[in-house]
């Protein structure tokens, strides 16, 4: 027996029970895996060759799991191949009235259809539109009709008790800039306080303008502030900022969705000099009359990339949603039929049953999700070999390069060889995407930890990487 296929089978028995996937394993994922405690049930793991889809490790493949946001790619590849890279989403606006001398007689309309990347610049480049038609002041209201999106209300502190963190936004038909505030503290020695922003300012919104400096780490700053964030009228500071933190951000999602967009229309409407007669309310658009403009997108191409770059939740969401949307005739759609739509999407493309798999919310952001690593290596195959590959692809996290793969293990050899969508949430770690071997050949990786100890599995999954990107060692 050659030494060093002894040594993995050696290796293999050492371990057993703890961990015994079996001799396909190099001894550094054994070894990883066996140290974080993980037992083989909780690890799925396929990797497969591009195109051909000859096996080259498999464990567990079929066990659906909790992928967190490798969902993603399922949501992803399923808006590019359904609505195409260039699909656009179109926001309407009507000016409801006549004008006179500048004065809009009647509403602004604003109809939202799912836009994820609605941001404080387009708004604003939407409202200078309105200004170019001539308009200064509105004598009646600015009417937002969120109707296309029927999105249950519950809470956001539902998935992990952190309402305000900004993946946690709900979605909206009208989202605007994904309902966050940026809060940046920069300190004034001689003053003895810190200086306090927002971006954006709300209309009516009050925050402290200071907050008073204090000694010490900067260890956890935020906790230090004692801030009052469940209040959308008012942010408040009654603790203190550590002088060593220098200029620090802090980005919160709005406590209160709605209020955050008629704020923003409000404030941004204003610091440009219009006027306001009524106020900024919901209700329904026109329905027997044509827009008088539309705001275009970006296309999804672009939006893909920042959801799978940055693994941004909301916008996976948005796009989940518009999935459905367009499934269902484009008047208005519940999460349930958003998630009836992925379904249908799976079933026509890849022809088999679905038993196992859960599908919610499109981001991966879920306790309740689950794939197994079989079901997305065929997807990931399906989008290899389909028109959409190149967006696709260009989207995923390049490792040591950008995204959420930008500080990942590796050298000089290695950078740049995989192109992955990572997962992490409380006791779930995950990666999926395609992976560069040393011959050449390219590789479908799928792998999925479901253990309280998932948070250790990082290095196995590194090791995974690396003996994927080593296959001419494995060659003969």
């Amino acid at each position: 027996m050659p030494p060093l296929h002894r040594t993995v089978v050696l290796l293999a028995l050492t371990l057993a029970p703890a961990f015994a996937i079996g001799v396909t394993l190099s001894p550094e994922i054994a070894r990883a895996l066996h140290a974080a405690r993980i037992p083989p049930d909780a690890v799925t793991v396929l990797v497969q060759e591009a195109g051909s889809g000859t096996k080259r490790l498999s464990h567990n493949a079929t066990q659906p799991m909790n992928p967190a946001s490798v969902m993603k790619l399922l949501t992803t590849y399923a808006a590019l191949d359904e609505l195409g890279p260039a699909y656009t989403w179109k926001t309407p606006v009507w000016l409801a009235g006549p004008i006179r001398a500048g004065v809009l007689d009647g509403n602004v309309h604003l109809q939202g259809r799912g836009d994820p990347k609605l941001t404080i610049e387009r708004v604003w480049l939407a409202l200078q539109r309105l200004r170019a038609s001539g308009v200064h002041e509105i004598r009646g209201d600015i009417v937002i009709d969120q109707s296309a999106f029927i999105v249950p209300d519950v809470s956001t502190a539902e998935f992990d008790n952190e309402p305000l963190r900004p993946y946690n936004a709900r979605s909206q038909a009208l989202l605007l800039n994904l309902s966050a505030v940026i809060y940046t503290f920069t300190p004034d020695a001689t003053r003895g306080v810190a200086i306090v922003s927002a971006e954006p300012q709300l209309d009516g919104a009050l925050v402290d303008a200071t907050v008073p400096l204090g000694n010490g780490g900067c260890g956890d700053w935020r906790g230090a502030l004692k801030a009052s964030i469940g209040d959308p009228q008012r942010m408040r500071f009654a603790g203190s900022y550590p002088l060593s933190c220098g200029e620090r951000y802090w980005a919160l999602a709005h406590s209160d969705a709605r209020q955050y967009t008629a704020r923003l229309l409000a404030t941004i409407w204003r610091s440009g000099g219009g006027r306001l007669g009524g106020t900024v309310r919901e209700g329904a658009a026109p329905a027997d009359t044509a827009p008088t403009f539309e705001l275009v997108s970006p296309p999804l191409a672009d939006v893909v990339r920042d959801i799978n770059k940055y693994s941004n939740n909301v916008m996976a969401q948005q796009v989940l949603l518009t999935l459905g949307l367009q499934r269902n005739g484009g008047l208005r759609v519940a999460p349930e039929d958003a998630r009836e739509a992925l379904k249908q999407w799976l079933r026509e493309r890849l022809g088999e049953s679905l038993d196992g798999v859960v599908i919610d919310n499109g981001s991966g952001l879920s306790r309740d999700t689950r794939l197994s690593a079989a079901l997305l290596a065929r997807v990931l195959q399906r989008a290899w070999s389909s028109a959409v590959m190149p967006e696709l692809m260009a989207s995923l996290p390049v490792s040591g390069l950008d995204g959420t793969l930008r500080r990942s293990r590796g050298n000089a050899a290695t950078t740049g060889r995989a192109h992955l969508k990572t997962g992490s949430l409380r006791d779930v770690q995950a990666l999926a995407g395609y992976v560069l071997g040393a011959s050449g050949k390219r590789y479908v990786l799928v792998a999925m930890v479901n253990h309280p100890n998932a948070g250790a599995a990082r290095p196995a999954l590194d090791a995974l990487v690396q003996w994927t990107m080593d296959d001419l060692a494995r060659s003969n």
